[in-house]
């Protein structure tokens, strides 16, 4: 029995940037036909970067045109601020673009004041090469750095702008200015986590009465000079690396770790009665969300519990029962013991229905996207549930007793049922979740 807020939230717009391509679409086409978007990255990706494999998102050149259909001014306004963006921002943007364009929604066509914007993001790093000249100017003969020299000497040679290339509030900020979004603005960052987290805020901003229409969502990456580091000493790495298309495989028994990615990910969220009233697509209503987060008095992560907190949660929140839910998104970041929990509190949670509820996840077909992984997952679970087939998990062979959930499998096409249950969790055990009813 579901139990919809007194003011019903519905997404009525949707854009991404994905290693499968930059329409919904075409990356749900090509989950269907079981397409890899994880290849060997290629030199001119970054010649530095500590992996060799990931799912890029090559179509996504930052030039104005990756911007979807633009007004003349904002295109004028957006080719202007592209060089003050990092790639993630530049991601994020694009996507928000898209979905705003998606929605049929323009400036002037919209409350300013009644519309606003909550988007996600990863910590951004800066490149080193932003500090190149400015390390050089403090170098003495001997090669030497002198930290003495660095305010009169290096820091006049870094941009001035460069901060805001990376800070990760510069999202939201971007898309409020380019669309004079006036209403509500926030960003947040909890890595994997952020996208859920940021749809809910935003459903939560429009339900409390303080926006009519919100745009929400999260960018991220995993293939940065500096952020790759990162990913190989903190996280589990998948190592099978004779063919990248294989190397990513969510609960399969023989994975052996997750593959770097980047993209970003955008909906439109309005208030029901103003959709209805123009007449605007609906692709599904928000009904349940929920945050946990869950660690050891060692500040160690239980993931496991985080996401049987979150799946409860967006349960009780819709007034749904597990025989509600038509299919799990899970998060299956391919990883030994992160599966295990996460398929373990999916069999908890959701194990007392008439019958096994299908489990799917794109982290085969992309990688780990960061903070951009929860709102493409979204979106493909939306146009698969729009197309009524649910793509299988690539790469999903042999099946792990550790691992007791109803993974759908290559060959197979499975109804998606009339709602998603969204999934994502954190490393440092803070999970996500949305409850997202088809619209017919």
């Amino acid at each position: 029995m579901w139990a919809p807020d007194q003011r019903r939230t519905v997404i009525t717009g949707v854009g991404v940037i994905s290693p499968l391509g930059n329409q919904p679409e075409i990356l749900y086409e090509s989950l269907m036909a079981q397409q890899s978007g994880i290849s060997t990255l290629p030199e001119t990706a970054d010649a530095h970067v500590s992996v060799k494999y990931g799912g890029q998102a090559g179509d996504f050149t930052g030039v104005i045109d990756d911007y979807g259909p633009l007004e003349r001014e904002q295109k004028k306004v957006i080719r202007k601020g592209i060089k003050i963006m990092c790639r993630e921002i530049q991601m994020g943007v694009a996507a928000a673009q898209r979905a705003l364009a998606d929605a049929g929604l323009k400036p002037g066509q919209y409350d300013s004041a009644q519309t606003g914007v909550v988007f996600g993001a990863d910590y951004m790093m800066t490149r080193p090469e932003d500090f190149v000249d400015g390390i050089r100017a403090c170098m003495d003969d001997r090669r030497q750095f002198n930290f003495a020299d660095w305010s009169q000497s290096g820091l006049p040679k870094v941009t001035p702008l460069w901060l805001l290339k990376y800070l990760p509030n510069m999202p939201a900020s971007h898309i409020a200015i380019y669309n004079d979004l006036q209403g509500p603005s926030n960003s947040i960052t909890h890595r994997e986590a952020s996208s859920n987290l940021a749809i809910s805020e935003a459903r939560g901003t429009i339900a409390r009465g303080a926006a009519d229409v919100m745009v929400a969502g999260a960018t991220g990456t995993r293939i940065q000079p500096m952020r790759t580091v990162h990913v190989a000493t903190q996280e589990q790495l998948a190592t099978n690396g004779v063919d990248p298309e294989k190397m990513s495989r969510p609960f399969d028994q023989n994975r052996t770790g997750m593959v770097v990615g980047e993209g970003a990910g955008a909906v439109v969220l309005e208030d029901l009665d103003r959709a209805k009233s123009r007449g605007a697509t609906i692709y599904g209503e928000i009904v349940g969300s929920a945050s946990s987060s869950v660690v050891t008095r060692g500040c160690v992560g239980q993931t496991g519990k985080a996401i049987e907190n979150v799946i409860q949660g967006a349960l009780h929140s819709a007034g749904a029962s597990p025989d509600d839910i038509g299919h799990v998104h899970a998060h299956g970041a391919s990883t030994s013991r992160g599966d295990v929990e996460e398929a373990q509190a999916i069999r908890s949670t959701l194990g007392d229905r008439s019958s096994p509820v299908p489990v799917t996840t794109m982290k085969g077909h992309i990688g780990n996207l960061g903070a951009g992984s929860g709102t493409v997952e979204l979106i493909a679970s939306l146009m698969a549930m729009r197309a009524d087939k649910l793509f299988p998990v690539l790469n999903y062979e042999t099946a792990d007793p550790e691992c007791p959930v109803a993974v759908v499998r290559p060959g197979d096409s499975p109804s998606p049922g009339s709602s998603v249950l969204n999934v994502n969790v954190t490393p440092q055990g803070q999970a996500s979740a949305l409850l997202i009813r088809s619209w017919s």
